[in-house]
């Protein structure tokens, strides 16, 4: 089956069988008791005890308290399908001694896909919907880019360099101009040996961090340019006292997409009774304000769950006698099943600071 992605392409997504389930979790959960003392810190995705959050309160305390002038914003073409089965399975036997093991994980890698009856099989890629495909392509990134990338700051670095990857989305910070151009053009060459590739227009590396502003402000360059990453929009930003931040918005084309979301289901639960609709909305907003409910994104999580009310007074007024509903009846309806937007995470540094 397939699902849409945010550029408009389809994602093939495998569909397992029951037992293959049940023996893919069995395995997840050893192979993660071995490579979670491998894994390097700056890795977030997929991983138990870590979450989205995680990821994104050490790249906010990075740009804050490291030395960051540029950030590479990378995106890997088609990850998950082009991940070479001879360099997994390299990488899977350098850890795991156990034969059986191994032989299993190329099994799973060489069932292929079965679709409306036709069974095709691919020597790339981690089919995704399994249990173990996140484990899997986290144990290749771990090799082509973590334990590289490592090596690379220690050895090739003149100035600080910060490193946070989420799965296959990762961001690089760089003090130095220099550093950010030779890591790139490095990067390029070590993904090219693994059959990995950056995508061309989604790749770039902009200026940005404490000093961005008043530099672009001095070459007649404008504000410094922003980076989404985990569903949020980075910005440069200043305090009230004049110091520099960084915020955080909602990535604007998310919040659209769960707006359209939210508006188709709305049309088809259009003659459900109140109660039920506003409880299903209550949940959505409540999921939408647990995760996007970071300090200094207090306004745009207000300006979505306004936007759900107004969606929903739209849909009623359709089901009307009248074919109105009044705002006041809408407010009374979103103060009994919608929950107030208000920030449900503490500032980075503090949880971060606590976790470590």
């Amino acid at each position: 089956m397939y699902i849409p992605k945010g550029d408009g392409r389809q994602r093939p997504i495998g569909v397992t069988t029951v037992e293959d389930k049940i023996v893919q979790r069995a395995a997840v959960e050893v192979l993660n008791a071995v490579y979670e003392t491998d894994f390097a810190g700056f890795s977030y995705g997929f991983r138990p005890g870590r979450s989205p959050h995680n990821a994104l309160d050490a790249l906010w305390v990075g740009l804050m308290m490291k030395k960051v002038n540029w950030v590479l914003d990378a995106d890997i073409r088609g990850y998950f399908d082009a991940i070479d089965h001879r360099w997994l399975v390299k990488f899977i036997e350098h850890r795991i001694g156990d034969r059986r093991v191994v032989r299993l994980i190329q099994k799973w890698l060489k069932a292929g896909v079965l679709e409306d009856g036709t069974r095709t099989r691919s020597e790339a890629g981690a089919p995704q919907g399994g249990s173990a495909s996140p484990l899997l392509a986290n144990v290749y990134l771990h090799y082509v880019f973590d334990l590289w990338v490592q090596q690379w700051r220690r050895t090739q670095a003149h100035g600080d360099v910060i490193v946070v990857r989420f799965a296959d989305d990762f961001l690089v910070g760089f003090e130095r101009r220099e550093d950010a151009g030779q890591f790139l053009a490095a990067l390029r060459q070590r993904f090219a040996q693994f059959g990995l590739e950056l995508h061309p227009e989604k790749t770039r590396l902009i200026e940005f961090g404490r000093y961005a502003a008043e530099r672009r402000a001095r070459r007649g360059e404008g504000k410094p340019k922003t980076f989404d990453f985990l569903g949020f929009t980075h910005i440069c930003s200043q305090r009230r006292d004049g110091r520099f931040t960084v915020k955080r918005k909602t990535e604007r084309e998310r919040m659209q997409r769960k707006l359209k979301e939210t508006r188709a289901e709305l049309r088809r639960r259009m003659h459900q009774p109140v109660p039920e609709v506003g409880r299903w909305l209550g949940a959505v907003v409540r999921g939408h304000t647990r995760y996007y409910g970071v300090p200094g994104n207090s306004r745009t999580i207000q300006t979505f769950r306004y936007r759900v009310m107004w969606l929903w007074r739209r849909t009623a007024s359709r089901r009307s006698q009248n074919g109105h509903i009044t705002w006041t009846r809408v407010n009374r309806w979103a103060e009994m099943w919608l929950p107030p937007a208000k920030i449900c995470h503490p500032y980075p540094d503090k949880r971060l600071r606590v976790s470590t």
